[in-house]
This record gives C-alpha cells, sequence and structure tokens, in this order.
C-alpha cells in the first residue's frame, strides 16, 4: 500500500463495478478512506469487505445520483462519520444501458435521451454541487469526473452518451475555474474502451474484441489502470493541475481509421428499424 491518499477521506460514486470499482481499489491501495457510494447496496458492502480483510479502510452507502436528497445524504453521513470530503471520483453510470439502448440521433428514443442526460450529466452536477459545498467550507478538496475519450471524438451511435459526457467536459473546466478560488481542484479523465465486466457481454466474441483491440495501442486497460490516474489527480503530487481534461485511452485518440464501431458489438445491441451509417 502506497501513502500517496494516506487518511484522505474519498468518496468513488459508481464505486462498486466496473471503472468505479478500479477506483475504489487504487483510492485504497494509496491509503485513503473510502467511501463506495453505489446503487448496488449489496455489492458496496461485499467490496468494502473485502478491502477491509487486507487492511483497507472502506464503506458503503447506498446512493442514488438522479435523486438529490440521495447524494445529499451521502454528503451528510460521510461528514458525519469522518468530519471531510478530502476527493471525490464521479463514476456512477449504467453501461449495459448505454451499450443497448443509445443509438444515432436520428434513431434516438426520446426517453432514452432524456435518461441519458439525467444520469450521467444532471447525476454529475448533483454530485458535484453537493461534494463541491462541503469541499468549500472546508476550503480544500480534488474532484475527479469520469468522461470518455468519444466525448472528445464522437462515435457512431451513440448521440445521447456523448452529449451527456461532452456537458461533463465542459463542466469540468467552467467548475475549475469557479471553485479554484475556494481550494478546490477539478478534473476529468477520459478512458477509451475499458475491459470491465460489462463490456465483457459484448466483447467475449473473438471479431467483436480484435475489432477492439485494433483501436488500442497498448492494448485495453483495466479498471485499476483508470483508478490509478484518478487517485494521483487527487493528490498533493498534481496540487497545481485543473480544468484538465486527461485521455487515459492506450492510443486510442491517437490514430483513427474507418471502423464501425456498432457492427464490432455484435448482436449484444439490439438493432433498430433504421441502421445507421
Amino acid at each position: 500500500m502506497s501513502e500517496r491518499l494516506q487518511d484522505k477521506v474519498a468518496i468513488i460514486t459508481g464505486g462498486a463495478s466496473g471503472v468505479g470499482e478500479g477506483g475504489t481499489r487504487a483510492f485504497a491501495e494509496a491509503g485513503a478512506i473510502v467511501v463506495i457510494a453505489d446503487l448496488n447496496q449489496e455489492r458496496g458492502e461485499a467490496l468494502a469487505g473485502e478491502l477491509r480483510e487486507v487492511d483497507g479502510r472502506a464503506i458503503a452507502v447506498r446512493t442514488d445520483v438522479t435523486e438529490s436528497d440521495s447524494v445529499a445524504t451521502l454528503v451528510a453521513e460521510v461528514v458525519d462519520r469522518f468530519g471531510r470530503v478530502d476527493a471525490l471520483f464521479h463514476c456512477a453510470a449504467d453501461a449495459r444501458f448505454i451499450n443497448s439502448s443509445d443509438r444515432r440521433i436520428t434513431e434516438l428514443p426520446e426517453e432514452t435521451w432524456t435518461r441519458m442526460i439525467d444520469l450521467l450529466l444532471t447525476g454529475t452536477f448533483r454530485v458535484l454541487k453537493a461534494v463541491g459545498r462541503q469541499m468549500i467550507a472546508q476550503g480544500h478538496g480534488s474532484i475527479i469526473l469520469c468522461g470518455t475519450a468519444d466525448a472528445i471524438i464522437g462515435i457512431d451511435g451513440f448521440d445521447s452518451y456523448v452529449a451527456a459526457k461532452g456537458g461533463v467536459l465542459s463542466l469540468t473546466r467552467s467548475a475549475a475555474v469557479g471553485l479554484a478560488k475556494d481550494g478546490i481542484r477539478v478534473n476529468m479523465v477520459c478512458p477509451s474502451f475499458v475491459d470491465t465486466e460489462a463490456q465483457q457481454e459484448w466483447m467475449d466474441g473473438e471479431q467483436g474484441r480484435a475489432a477492439i483491440e485494433r483501436m488500442h495501442l497498448l492494448g485495453l486497460p483495466e479498471p485499476i489502470d483508470i483508478g490509478r490516474f484518478a487517485a494521483f489527480l487527487a493528490s498533493s503530487e498534481a496540487r497545481f493541475v485543473t480544468g484538465g481534461i486527461f485521455p487515459v485511452d492506450s492510443g486510442y485518440l491517437a490514430f483513427k481509421a474507418k471502423q464501425d464501431v456498432v457492427e464490432a458489438m455484435g448482436e449484444y445491441r439490439p438493432t433498430s428499424d433504421a441502421e445507421g451509417d
């Protein structure tokens, strides 16, 4: 265990699975007291228990980022128990919903758009507002938002996801400016495809995995890789870093040829009546 975040109190939203779980493990590895804020309380409790068994310090708090009261309760509980919030790594998402429901704009159901924006963009607003107010009161803090490389370059067939994460990207910059005077840093990590449990459901096929791997120069990152970079941004080593947008993407943004990602996903995605180009 390192001492990069020794005794710092860190909230990881979506921290029970996927990139969020990678963040939970990485922050615990760096010595932080980790609060796993996830909708799946059972899974969060199991992960917290696992970390405590190996000398980590972790608790789980059921949190729904689509409900302001739930987010407010989370922050209040953390402050009541630990006295402060030193870091936030905001990763709450629903990968299965994103992969199966998003479409290009002309075939995109309005209810999909509404839910995507509420979960990813407005959810970020709720969490950033509640945590930010606490960090202002204590005079310090580091906020890391989880974005996507696709918000930087775009991707066929994921228009509501890209729009929501693009909003988070812009919010990262404006919040960094607004909160700097209160000693709060705000940054964003932008992964490409990450080898998570949810993505395995459609990358298990040889053709789909090969297509995705061709887009990455160094192989597919794992959740812990994204988490460790976020832990660095949360630490004092990054004390002069704010407003940054950081691809952690195995070279995904460095090159591109024509590639139909939707086709690579194969049979996992339901088809719509009108296919994308």
